[in-house]
């Protein structure tokens, strides 16, 4: 019997019911070198345009944001900071606008790969320390760079037989998922849409937003 993964359905809803259901689940990236997997320990929902102020769709939809008003069930990947990549499932049927940031998760399979693809983002100079285990995707840019998730991947379909795709295994319990405020933002900060789980060691830190400081 071949894997399962999570059908369309499971995303058809609210960001913020579908995030903490992906806690516990492994999500698969089948690349030309080999598979990566890693569970999930820890995401953020992002709302719809014009009601949650910290969402990439707040203002209606524009050619960075839409694949967040696609079909749900497909990988939103946006470049940030001029740096990084981070990656977000679709939620909610076409034209909504809603998605869950992936901010961490547990290596389980192909960590040689993941690792590999770490260490060749560091930048040149002394050796450094190897990465720790737990921290190979632990953070939201880090996970898109150890699953080897880019630019290329944006809007690829995570319900079918591609490359992508979201297991349909057993999910965290309710009581071990840990609720709070999201992750360095600057609006929406009183929303209690990032979710983790409790005591799991590749849970990122959480940060309040920094404003930029003029130069």
């Amino acid at each position: 019997m071949g894997e399962r993964f999570l059908a369309r359905e499971f995303f058809d809803r609210p960001a913020d019911r579908v995030a903490p259901d992906l806690l516990g689940r492994v999500l698969v990236h089948d690349t030309p070198a080999g598979r990566i997997a890693v569970r999930l320990t820890e995401t953020e929902a992002y709302g719809l345009p014009g009601e949650d102020p910290a969402s990439h769709t707040y203002r209606g939809q524009t050619p960075r944001n839409s694949v967040m008003f696609g079909e749900s069930g497909h990988m939103y990947v946006y470049f940030t900071y001029g740096m990084h990549f981070c990656a977000n499932l679709v939620c909610l049927p076409r034209g909504m606008g809603s998605a869950v940031l992936l901010r961490a998760g547990e290596i389980v399979e192909g960590a040689g790969l993941a690792r590999a693809a770490r260490e060749a983002t560091r930048a040149a100079g002394p050796a450094p320390r190897r990465i720790p285990e737990r921290d190979l995707a632990r953070g939201p840019a880090r996970l898109a760079v150890a699953l080897g998730l880019g630019r290329d991947h944006n809007g690829l379909d995570c319900c079918g037989a591609g490359p992508l795709r979201v297991l349909a295994g057993e999910a965290a319990a309710p009581t071990a998922i840990g609720v709070g405020p999201r992750t360095g933002i600057a609006n929406g900060k009183e929303t209690l849409w990032r979710f983790w789980i409790k005591a799991d060691p590749t849970v990122s830190p959480h940060r309040q937003h920094m404003p930029r400081r003029r130069a």
